[in-house]
């Protein structure tokens, strides 16, 4: 204990010595920054005529500006680190050698001097994989310069917090159980926490895989996916450095609040945070010239509650054999777009007959919306080549018009009916632009259509794609994916969260979408829930083959009430968010419009008397808080509270019932209470 103490206390003290350095290194490149301005503007007028002084006070400025701003990273690492600097260390005998290294393991790397030996390891550096993959005996890591043999000759785990040490002990085993219990019992927190302490072997080992193209991670609710994944993002980042950055990851997360839940994750672990958005959002934006709006799959979930025909459709819509018939559709809709006419303006003359001939031999494998623009191209060039110049804009705009006017129609919403009309299906109000709503099962088969018809943009910015709660994307929106993404990807979800009558296990199908590289791993250890929870929650899905960790707490209570009003009364008796009780609770309801009732309720009562806060989530909210949530079970998905409410309601016969059901429960940590709501 002695010994870590006075290590703790060395490390603190250079970590000041090297915060208070770059304190003076940034200020003196904040002057060297204005100095450089202040002599452009005074001296610009003067500068040589071909700009080289110019370019290099520029190229000084930038660099300096870069400089600082890594200057600044490091600091704000460094400043986290004085909290807790180290959790682990490993003393690790060599093959060949006499004495052992010890290594010191944290959030990041620390050297007294940039280039020197760390005095702290980076939890993502090779040897930092000791600590999670070994006990005590014979182990190895890959280095740089390849495998590296040797002995754990002791393990030590600590926490430190505000820099002062709360314990120490030696662990012969994996990451300790006492430890990891001590973190999954304290209270929730408002961000999902990271798991740098307690990341478990089979996790580590998600997490450092480097080899695998797309790496499906189907875990059961609680086994800790998605903490997983971005641990991966953020061991992939530092692994690859030179070759990925921040700005070329996007995660297709549910909604705004889950991002928001899990956008510090990044950023605690040394990274700048990532793009985030729901593919809700971007189909909406893709189709914003097709429609003026769209649906989103939790307004389909509301009219799923109210028309019973709505789920049968919506997975009518989205199936293989749906695509089947779109892409049936395609392929006999040439001859009926087309309209192919001479095209005359001055002196360009071209037939029809050359025109066709171009558009069905020249451009055969250009998507059809897309193929008269080449054409369009090709022969316009040809024009000005013969000609010996450019035509102007003017001419340029008549023909392309002319050319484009060959299609019957290039209104995707009009071709949709169509295809609704040819296969028997009911079609489309045939309305204006502004009028035009697309009702959620409708949206992604209009996508699919467009990149059937139209150029699909590559989105070669982004070089690792993740893709949360796999399990309620349909085959045609991974086929969509498949068009847009050429890259690494993440694939994670539980299939006994599929908002849908049956569970829906993706991986039957990724394979026919992706081809081969698919890697497929299985997370069934549930770290979440109490071990009373997730029995309770089991039994729901029929799951039985879970492992729980051992943690107990409080039963699950059932209880019957004739009204929504009653329910909320009891909540309110049962709250326990206080400063000496949760942090967190929640309140999930089937609907929103029991939602919106059971936030007023709350309301009502908090301005009689202020004990916590209560927020209501709805689809537009943006924002994860402490207190009391009152939101949808749809839009609790992904996150998790102390102390959660499901309020069930008459909903036993809806087809969503039990998915519904099993993830309100799956989303209590340490108390869960099932009410049913039963006329009397």
């Amino acid at each position: 204990m002695e010994n870590v103490t006075e290590y703790l206390k060395l490390v603190l003290e250079k970590l000041r010595r090297r915060i208070e350095r770059i304190d003076s290194s940034l200020k003196e490149g904040e002057r060297e920054i204005e100095q450089m301005h202040d002599y452009y503007w005074e001296n610009y007028t003067e500068m040589d005529q071909y700009g080289y002084e110019e370019f290099d006070n520029r190229q000084a400025l930038l660099n300096q500006v870069n400089a600082n701003q890594e200057q600044k990273i490091l600091r704000h690492r460094f400043r986290r680190m004085l909290d807790s600097p180290f959790f682990g260390r490993v003393d690790f005998l060599y093959e060949g050698e006499e004495e052992a290294e010890t290594f010191y393991i944290g959030i990041g790397n620390f050297a007294e001097e940039a280039g020197r030996i760390p005095l702290i390891y980076d939890w993502r550096a090779p040897v930092s994989g000791l600590f999670y993959d070994y006990d005590k005996g014979p182990a190895a890591y890959q280095a740089p310069g390849g495998l590296l043999s040797g002995e754990i000759t002791s393990k030590w785990q600590y926490k430190i917090q505000k820099g002062k040490l709360i314990y120490a002990f030696e662990s012969d085993l994996k990451i300790d159980d006492e430890v990891l219990k001590a973190e999954l019992g304290a209270n929730g927190d408002i961000k999902l926490k990271n798991i740098i302490r307690t990341i478990q072997r089979e996790q580590n080992a998600i997490i450092r895989n480097t080899q695998d193209r797309i790496l499906v991670i189907q875990g059961v609710a609680g086994s800790g996916k998605t903490s997983v994944a971005l641990h991966r993002i953020a061991y992939l980042l530092y692994h690859d450095r030179e070759h990925l950055k921040s700005s070329n990851i996007l995660v297709l997360s549910p909604n705004q609040v889950f991002s928001d839940y899990i956008s510090h994750i990044l950023p605690e672990l040394g990274e700048e945070n990532i793009q985030e958005m729901s593919f809700d959002l971007f189909a909406y934006r893709e189709l914003r010239e097709v429609v003026s709006d769209c649906e989103e799959k939790y307004d389909q979930i509301e009219r799923m509650f109210l028309e019973s025909e709505e789920q049968q459709a919506g997975d009518r819509k989205q199936s293989e054999a749906f695509m089947g018939e779109l892409d049936q559709f395609v392929l006999e809709l040439e001859d009926r777009l087309m309209r192919f006419e001479k095209v005359e303006y001055r002196s360009f003359r071209v037939s029809a007959n050359r025109v066709m001939e171009m558009f069905y031999y020249k451009f055969p494998d250009f998507p059809l919306l897309s193929r008269m623009d080449a054409v369009a191209e090709y022969l316009i060039d040809e024009y000005e080549t013969s000609l010996g110049r450019d035509l102007s804009d003017d001419v340029r705009v008549n023909l392309e018009e002319q050319f484009q006017g060959m299609y019957v129609t290039t209104d995707l919403y009009d071709i949709y009916n169509w295809f609704l009309e040819d296969f028997g299906y009911e079609t489309l109000a045939k309305v204006p632009w502004e009028k035009r709503r697309l009702q959620y099962e409708d949206v992604y088969p209009v996508l699919y259509l467009k990149y059937q018809l139209c150029t699909c943009p590559k989105r070669g910015l982004i070089k690792h794609l993740v893709i949360d709660e796999m399990q309620d994307y349909s085959p045609m929106q991974y086929r969509i994916l498949e068009k847009m993404f050429q890259c690494k990807m993440t694939i994670l979800g539980d299939r006994a969260q599929t908002i849908g009558e049956r569970a829906r296990d993706v991986t039957s199908f990724l394979s026919k979408i992706f081809g081969r590289g698919i890697r497929r791993i299985v997370m069934n250890k549930s770290y979440r829930n109490t071990v009373e929870i997730a029995g309770y929650a089991n039994s729901l899905s029929g799951i039985t083959d879970m492992e729980l960790f051992e943690r107990h707490g409080r039963p699950v209570e059932e209880i019957c009430f004739t009204d929504l009003e009653r329910a909320c009364g009891e909540i309110w008796e049962r709250l326990k968010l206080g400063e000496e009780e949760f942090e967190t609770a929640a309140v999930i309801t089937m609907t929103q419009e029991e939602a919106r009732r059971a936030a007023a309720y709350f309301s009502k009562r908090l301005r009689q008397e202020e004990r916590f806060f209560c927020i209501y989530v709805d689809k537009e909210s943006t924002n994860f808080h402490k207190g009391l949530t009152v939101t949808t079970f749809y839009l609790a998905k992904g996150l998790e509270f102390d102390q959660v409410f499901a309020i069930c309601g008459e909903w036993q016969s809806h087809p969503l019932y039990c998915q519904a059901k099993y993830i309100m429960a799956t989303r209590a940590l340490h108390e869960l209470y099932v009410y049913e709501t039963v006329q009397s």
